[in-house]
C-alpha cells in the first residue's frame, strides 16, 4: 500500500475521519484539505465562516482551487460553491468575477444574475461572458457550418445549373458510366449543380426555452444561432421565451448580444411560442424548426402538442431537444416527449458536438435517432 494512500483518503473522508489527527498531512495536502473543509464540511449555520462573506477570502480560496484540482473539478467545485456557500451574491463583484475559472456554467449563472447585478459589476461580467463565448464559437462554428453546407449541397440539386452553379464533384460521380477511355475523360449526359445563389435554401428556426432549467442549453443556443446566421444559404430566426416571446434574430450577429437578451428564470408558455414560430414560417416544406425544452408545460401541454402536430402537417421538419449541453441526462417531461415521438417529431437530448451532425441530417430529410 502507498504511503500516500491515508493521505488521500483523509482527503476524500474529511477530518473527522482522523479524529485524533493521526494522519500528517503534507503542506501541499494540508492546504487541500482546508479548500475542501471550507466547502464541504463546514455545517450549515457556518457555512459562510468557513471562507468568509469578504471577496479578499473567497479570491484566495477561487485561486487555491484553480491551484490544486484539475480544470473540470474546479468547474464542479465553483458550482457548489455557488449553492453551498452563497457565492452567487458574491459573484456580483467584479474582483470576484475576474478570478473565478471560466466555463459555460458561469456564463450561465451570470445571465441568471443579470437582472439584479449592479452596474459596476456588469461590463466584468461581459468581459467574463464575451471570453467564454469567444472560445466555444472557434470550438464549434467550424463543424457546424461545414456540416450545414455539406448537407445544402447535397439536399437542393439545380437540374439546370449555370456554368458557376455546376457542382463538379457530384456531376463527375453521377456520370462516371460515361467516361470514355479514349479521351481519358467524362462526357457528362447529367449536369448537377447547387441551388440558385443569393436563395435562402433552408430556414431554421430556433425556438429556445430560456427558464432556468435550461441555462446551459441556452448558451449553446445562441452561438449555434449565430454561426448559422452567418450562412447566406440559409435564414435563421431566434426566438427564446419563457411566459412570454422575444424574438432576438436580429441580435444574431454577435451571439454575447443574444445571450445579454435573455432572461433565464420564470414560467413558460410554449404553445405561445410556437404561435409566434408559426408566423415567420414562409416556406414550410423547406424549414427547419429546433424547439430546445424540457417540455415541463403543465396545464398547457395539450395545446403544445396541438401546436407542434399542425406544424408538422404543414411540412415543417419538427425537432425537440430536450438539452443541448453536455450536462449528462436531463430532467424532462417523458410523457410530454412521448407524444411528440407519436407524432412523428423526435425528441432527444443533444450535445453540443453532435449538433452539427443533426442539422445535416435534418436537412438532408434523413432519420434522426438519439
Amino acid at each position: 500500500m502507498s504511503s500516500t494512500t491515508p493521505t488521500r483518503w483523509k482527503l476524500v473522508l474529511g477530518s473527522a475521519a482522523d479524529a485524533e489527527n493521526a494522519v500528517t498531512m503534507p503542506p501541499d495536502y494540508g492546504r487541500m484539505d482546508d479548500v475542501l473543509t471550507a466547502l464541504y464540511d463546514s455545517d450549515k449555520d457556518n457555512r459562510k465562516v468557513g471562507m468568509g462573506a469578504s471577496a479578499p477570502r473567497v479570491s484566495r480560496w477561487l485561486g487555491d482551487i484553480r491551484a490544486y484540482f484539475p480544470t473540470e473539478v474546479v468547474a464542479v467545485m465553483q458550482q457548489d460553491a455557488m449553492t453551498r456557500l452563497g457565492l452567487n451574491q458574491l459573484l456580483l463583484e467584479p474582483e470576484i468575477l475576474r478570478t473565478v475559472q471560466a466555463d459555460v456554467h458561469l456564463v450561465a449563472t451570470l445571465m441568471s444574475l443579470s437582472r439584479v447585478m449592479p452596474q459596476k459589476a456588469k461590463a466584468t461580467a461581459r468581459e467574463v461572458i464575451t471570453n467564454v463565448v469567444r472560445e466555444l464559437e472557434k470550438k464549434l462554428s467550424n463543424p457546424l457550418r461545414q456540416a450545414v453546407q455539406g448537407a445544402l449541397s447535397r439536399a437542393v440539386r439545380n437540374p439546370r445549373p449555370r456554368y458557376h452553379e455546376i457542382d463538379w464533384g457530384a456531376t463527375i460521380k453521377a456520370n462516371l458510366k460515361h467516361y470514355q477511355a479514349a479521351h481519358k475523360t467524362v462526357i457528362p449526359e447529367r449536369l448537377v449543380g447547387f441551388g440558385r445563389r443569393g436563395q435562402a435554401l433552408k430556414e431554421i428556426v430556433l425556438c429556445v426555452d430560456q427558464s432556468g432549467s435550461m441555462a446551459t442549453s441556452v448558451v449553446y443556443a445562441g452561438i449555434f444561432g449565430a454561426v448559422l446566421a452567418s450562412l447566406k444559404a440559409v435564414k435563421t430566426h431566434m426566438v427564446v421565451y419563457d411566459t412570454a416571446v422575444v424574438d432576438l434574430t436580429q441580435n444574431l450577429h454577435d451571439p454575447v448580444d443574444i445571450l445579454f437578451g435573455v432572461q433565464l428564470g420564470g414560467g413558460n408558455d410554449t404553445p405561445r411560442a410556437l404561435r409566434y414560430c408559426e408566423q415567420l414560417i414562409t416556406r414550410p416544406t423547406d424549414t427547419i424548426l429546433i424547439l430546445i425544452s424540457d417540455l415541463y408545460e403543465g396545464a398547457g401541454e395539450a395545446e403544445m402538442i396541438k401546436r407542434a402536430a399542425a406544424l408538422k402537417a404543414a411540412g415543417v421538419t419538427v425537432v425537440v431537444l430536450l438539452a443541448l449541453s453536455d450536462d449528462g441526462a436531463p430532467s424532462f417531461d417523458r410523457g410530454a416527449a412521448e407524444k411528440m415521438g407519436a407524432l412523428g417529431i423526435p425528441s432527444f437530448a443533444c450535445t453540443p458536438a453532435k449538433f452539427p451532425e443533426l442539422m445535416a441530417k435534418a436537412i438532408q430529410g434523413q432519420k434522426l435517432e438519439v
